[in-house]
């Protein structure tokens, strides 16, 4: 597993990188990872414990795990992302064996595999997570897209009063998606085949 660990405006020490490495590398023995990015960043917010934001992205060769905190304490943020990217684990590891097995309700009995050195997961966590109902499209919307540029889907999201907007980007040739970051800026989903 390769790591990428940022820091936005803040500094990452050794200290931290020692702890990332060791909270993050067990991960990987659960998983099969790729990559595991980690970006730690420092906002200025009127509150103190939305001050450190903590994001963690894990990528498979199936799919892409993401996980995000907001607290006071860099280590307790470091934790719980950890904590809520073992969470998708689980899911995402019953989800597949549902699949592979071709069952049709989610009977997960590999729930047990939980890591010693991971925090275990509560016995209600793991139930909510069996019982998950098989969800499906139940219902596709086609539409019609006129070329736009990125500053015309932004004001085309804020008449509708979306949080975000599927459009055609004249700019770059391609379906982009803007949406409404929480902190009141916009990004920019520009996808590109793998």
């Amino acid at each position: 597993m390769q790591l990428v660990l940022t820091g936005k405006n803040f500094v990452v020490s050794d200290r931290v990188r020692d702890y990332v490495e060791k909270k993050v590398g067990k991960l990987d023995r659960y998983l099969d990872v790729t990559e595991a990015r980690l970006e730690i960043s420092q906002e200025k917010t009127k509150s103190a414990k939305d001050r450190n934001v903590v994001q963690l992205t894990l990528r498979t060769d199936g799919a892409i795990l993401r996980a995000e905190d907001r607290s006071q304490a860099i280590y307790g943020s470091i934790d719980a992302v950890v904590d809520k990217i073992h969470r998708q684990i689980v899911r995402y590891k019953g989800k597949r064996v549902d699949r592979r097995q071709g069952h049709i309700k989610n009977q997960r009995d590999d729930l047990d595999f939980v890591p010693e050195e991971l925090p275990e997961l509560e016995q209600s966590v793991i139930e909510s997570i069996a019982d998950e109902q098989h969800r499906e499209i139940v219902r596709v919307k086609r539409f019609f897209m006129n070329p736009m540029t990125e500053e015309e889907a932004v004001d085309q999201m804020e008449l509708l009063g979306h949080n975000f907007f599927v459009f055609y980007n004249a700019q770059l040739g391609r379906v982009n998606v803007i949406y409404r970051r929480e902190d009141d800026n916009y990004g920019l989903l520009d996808p590109e085949l793998a």
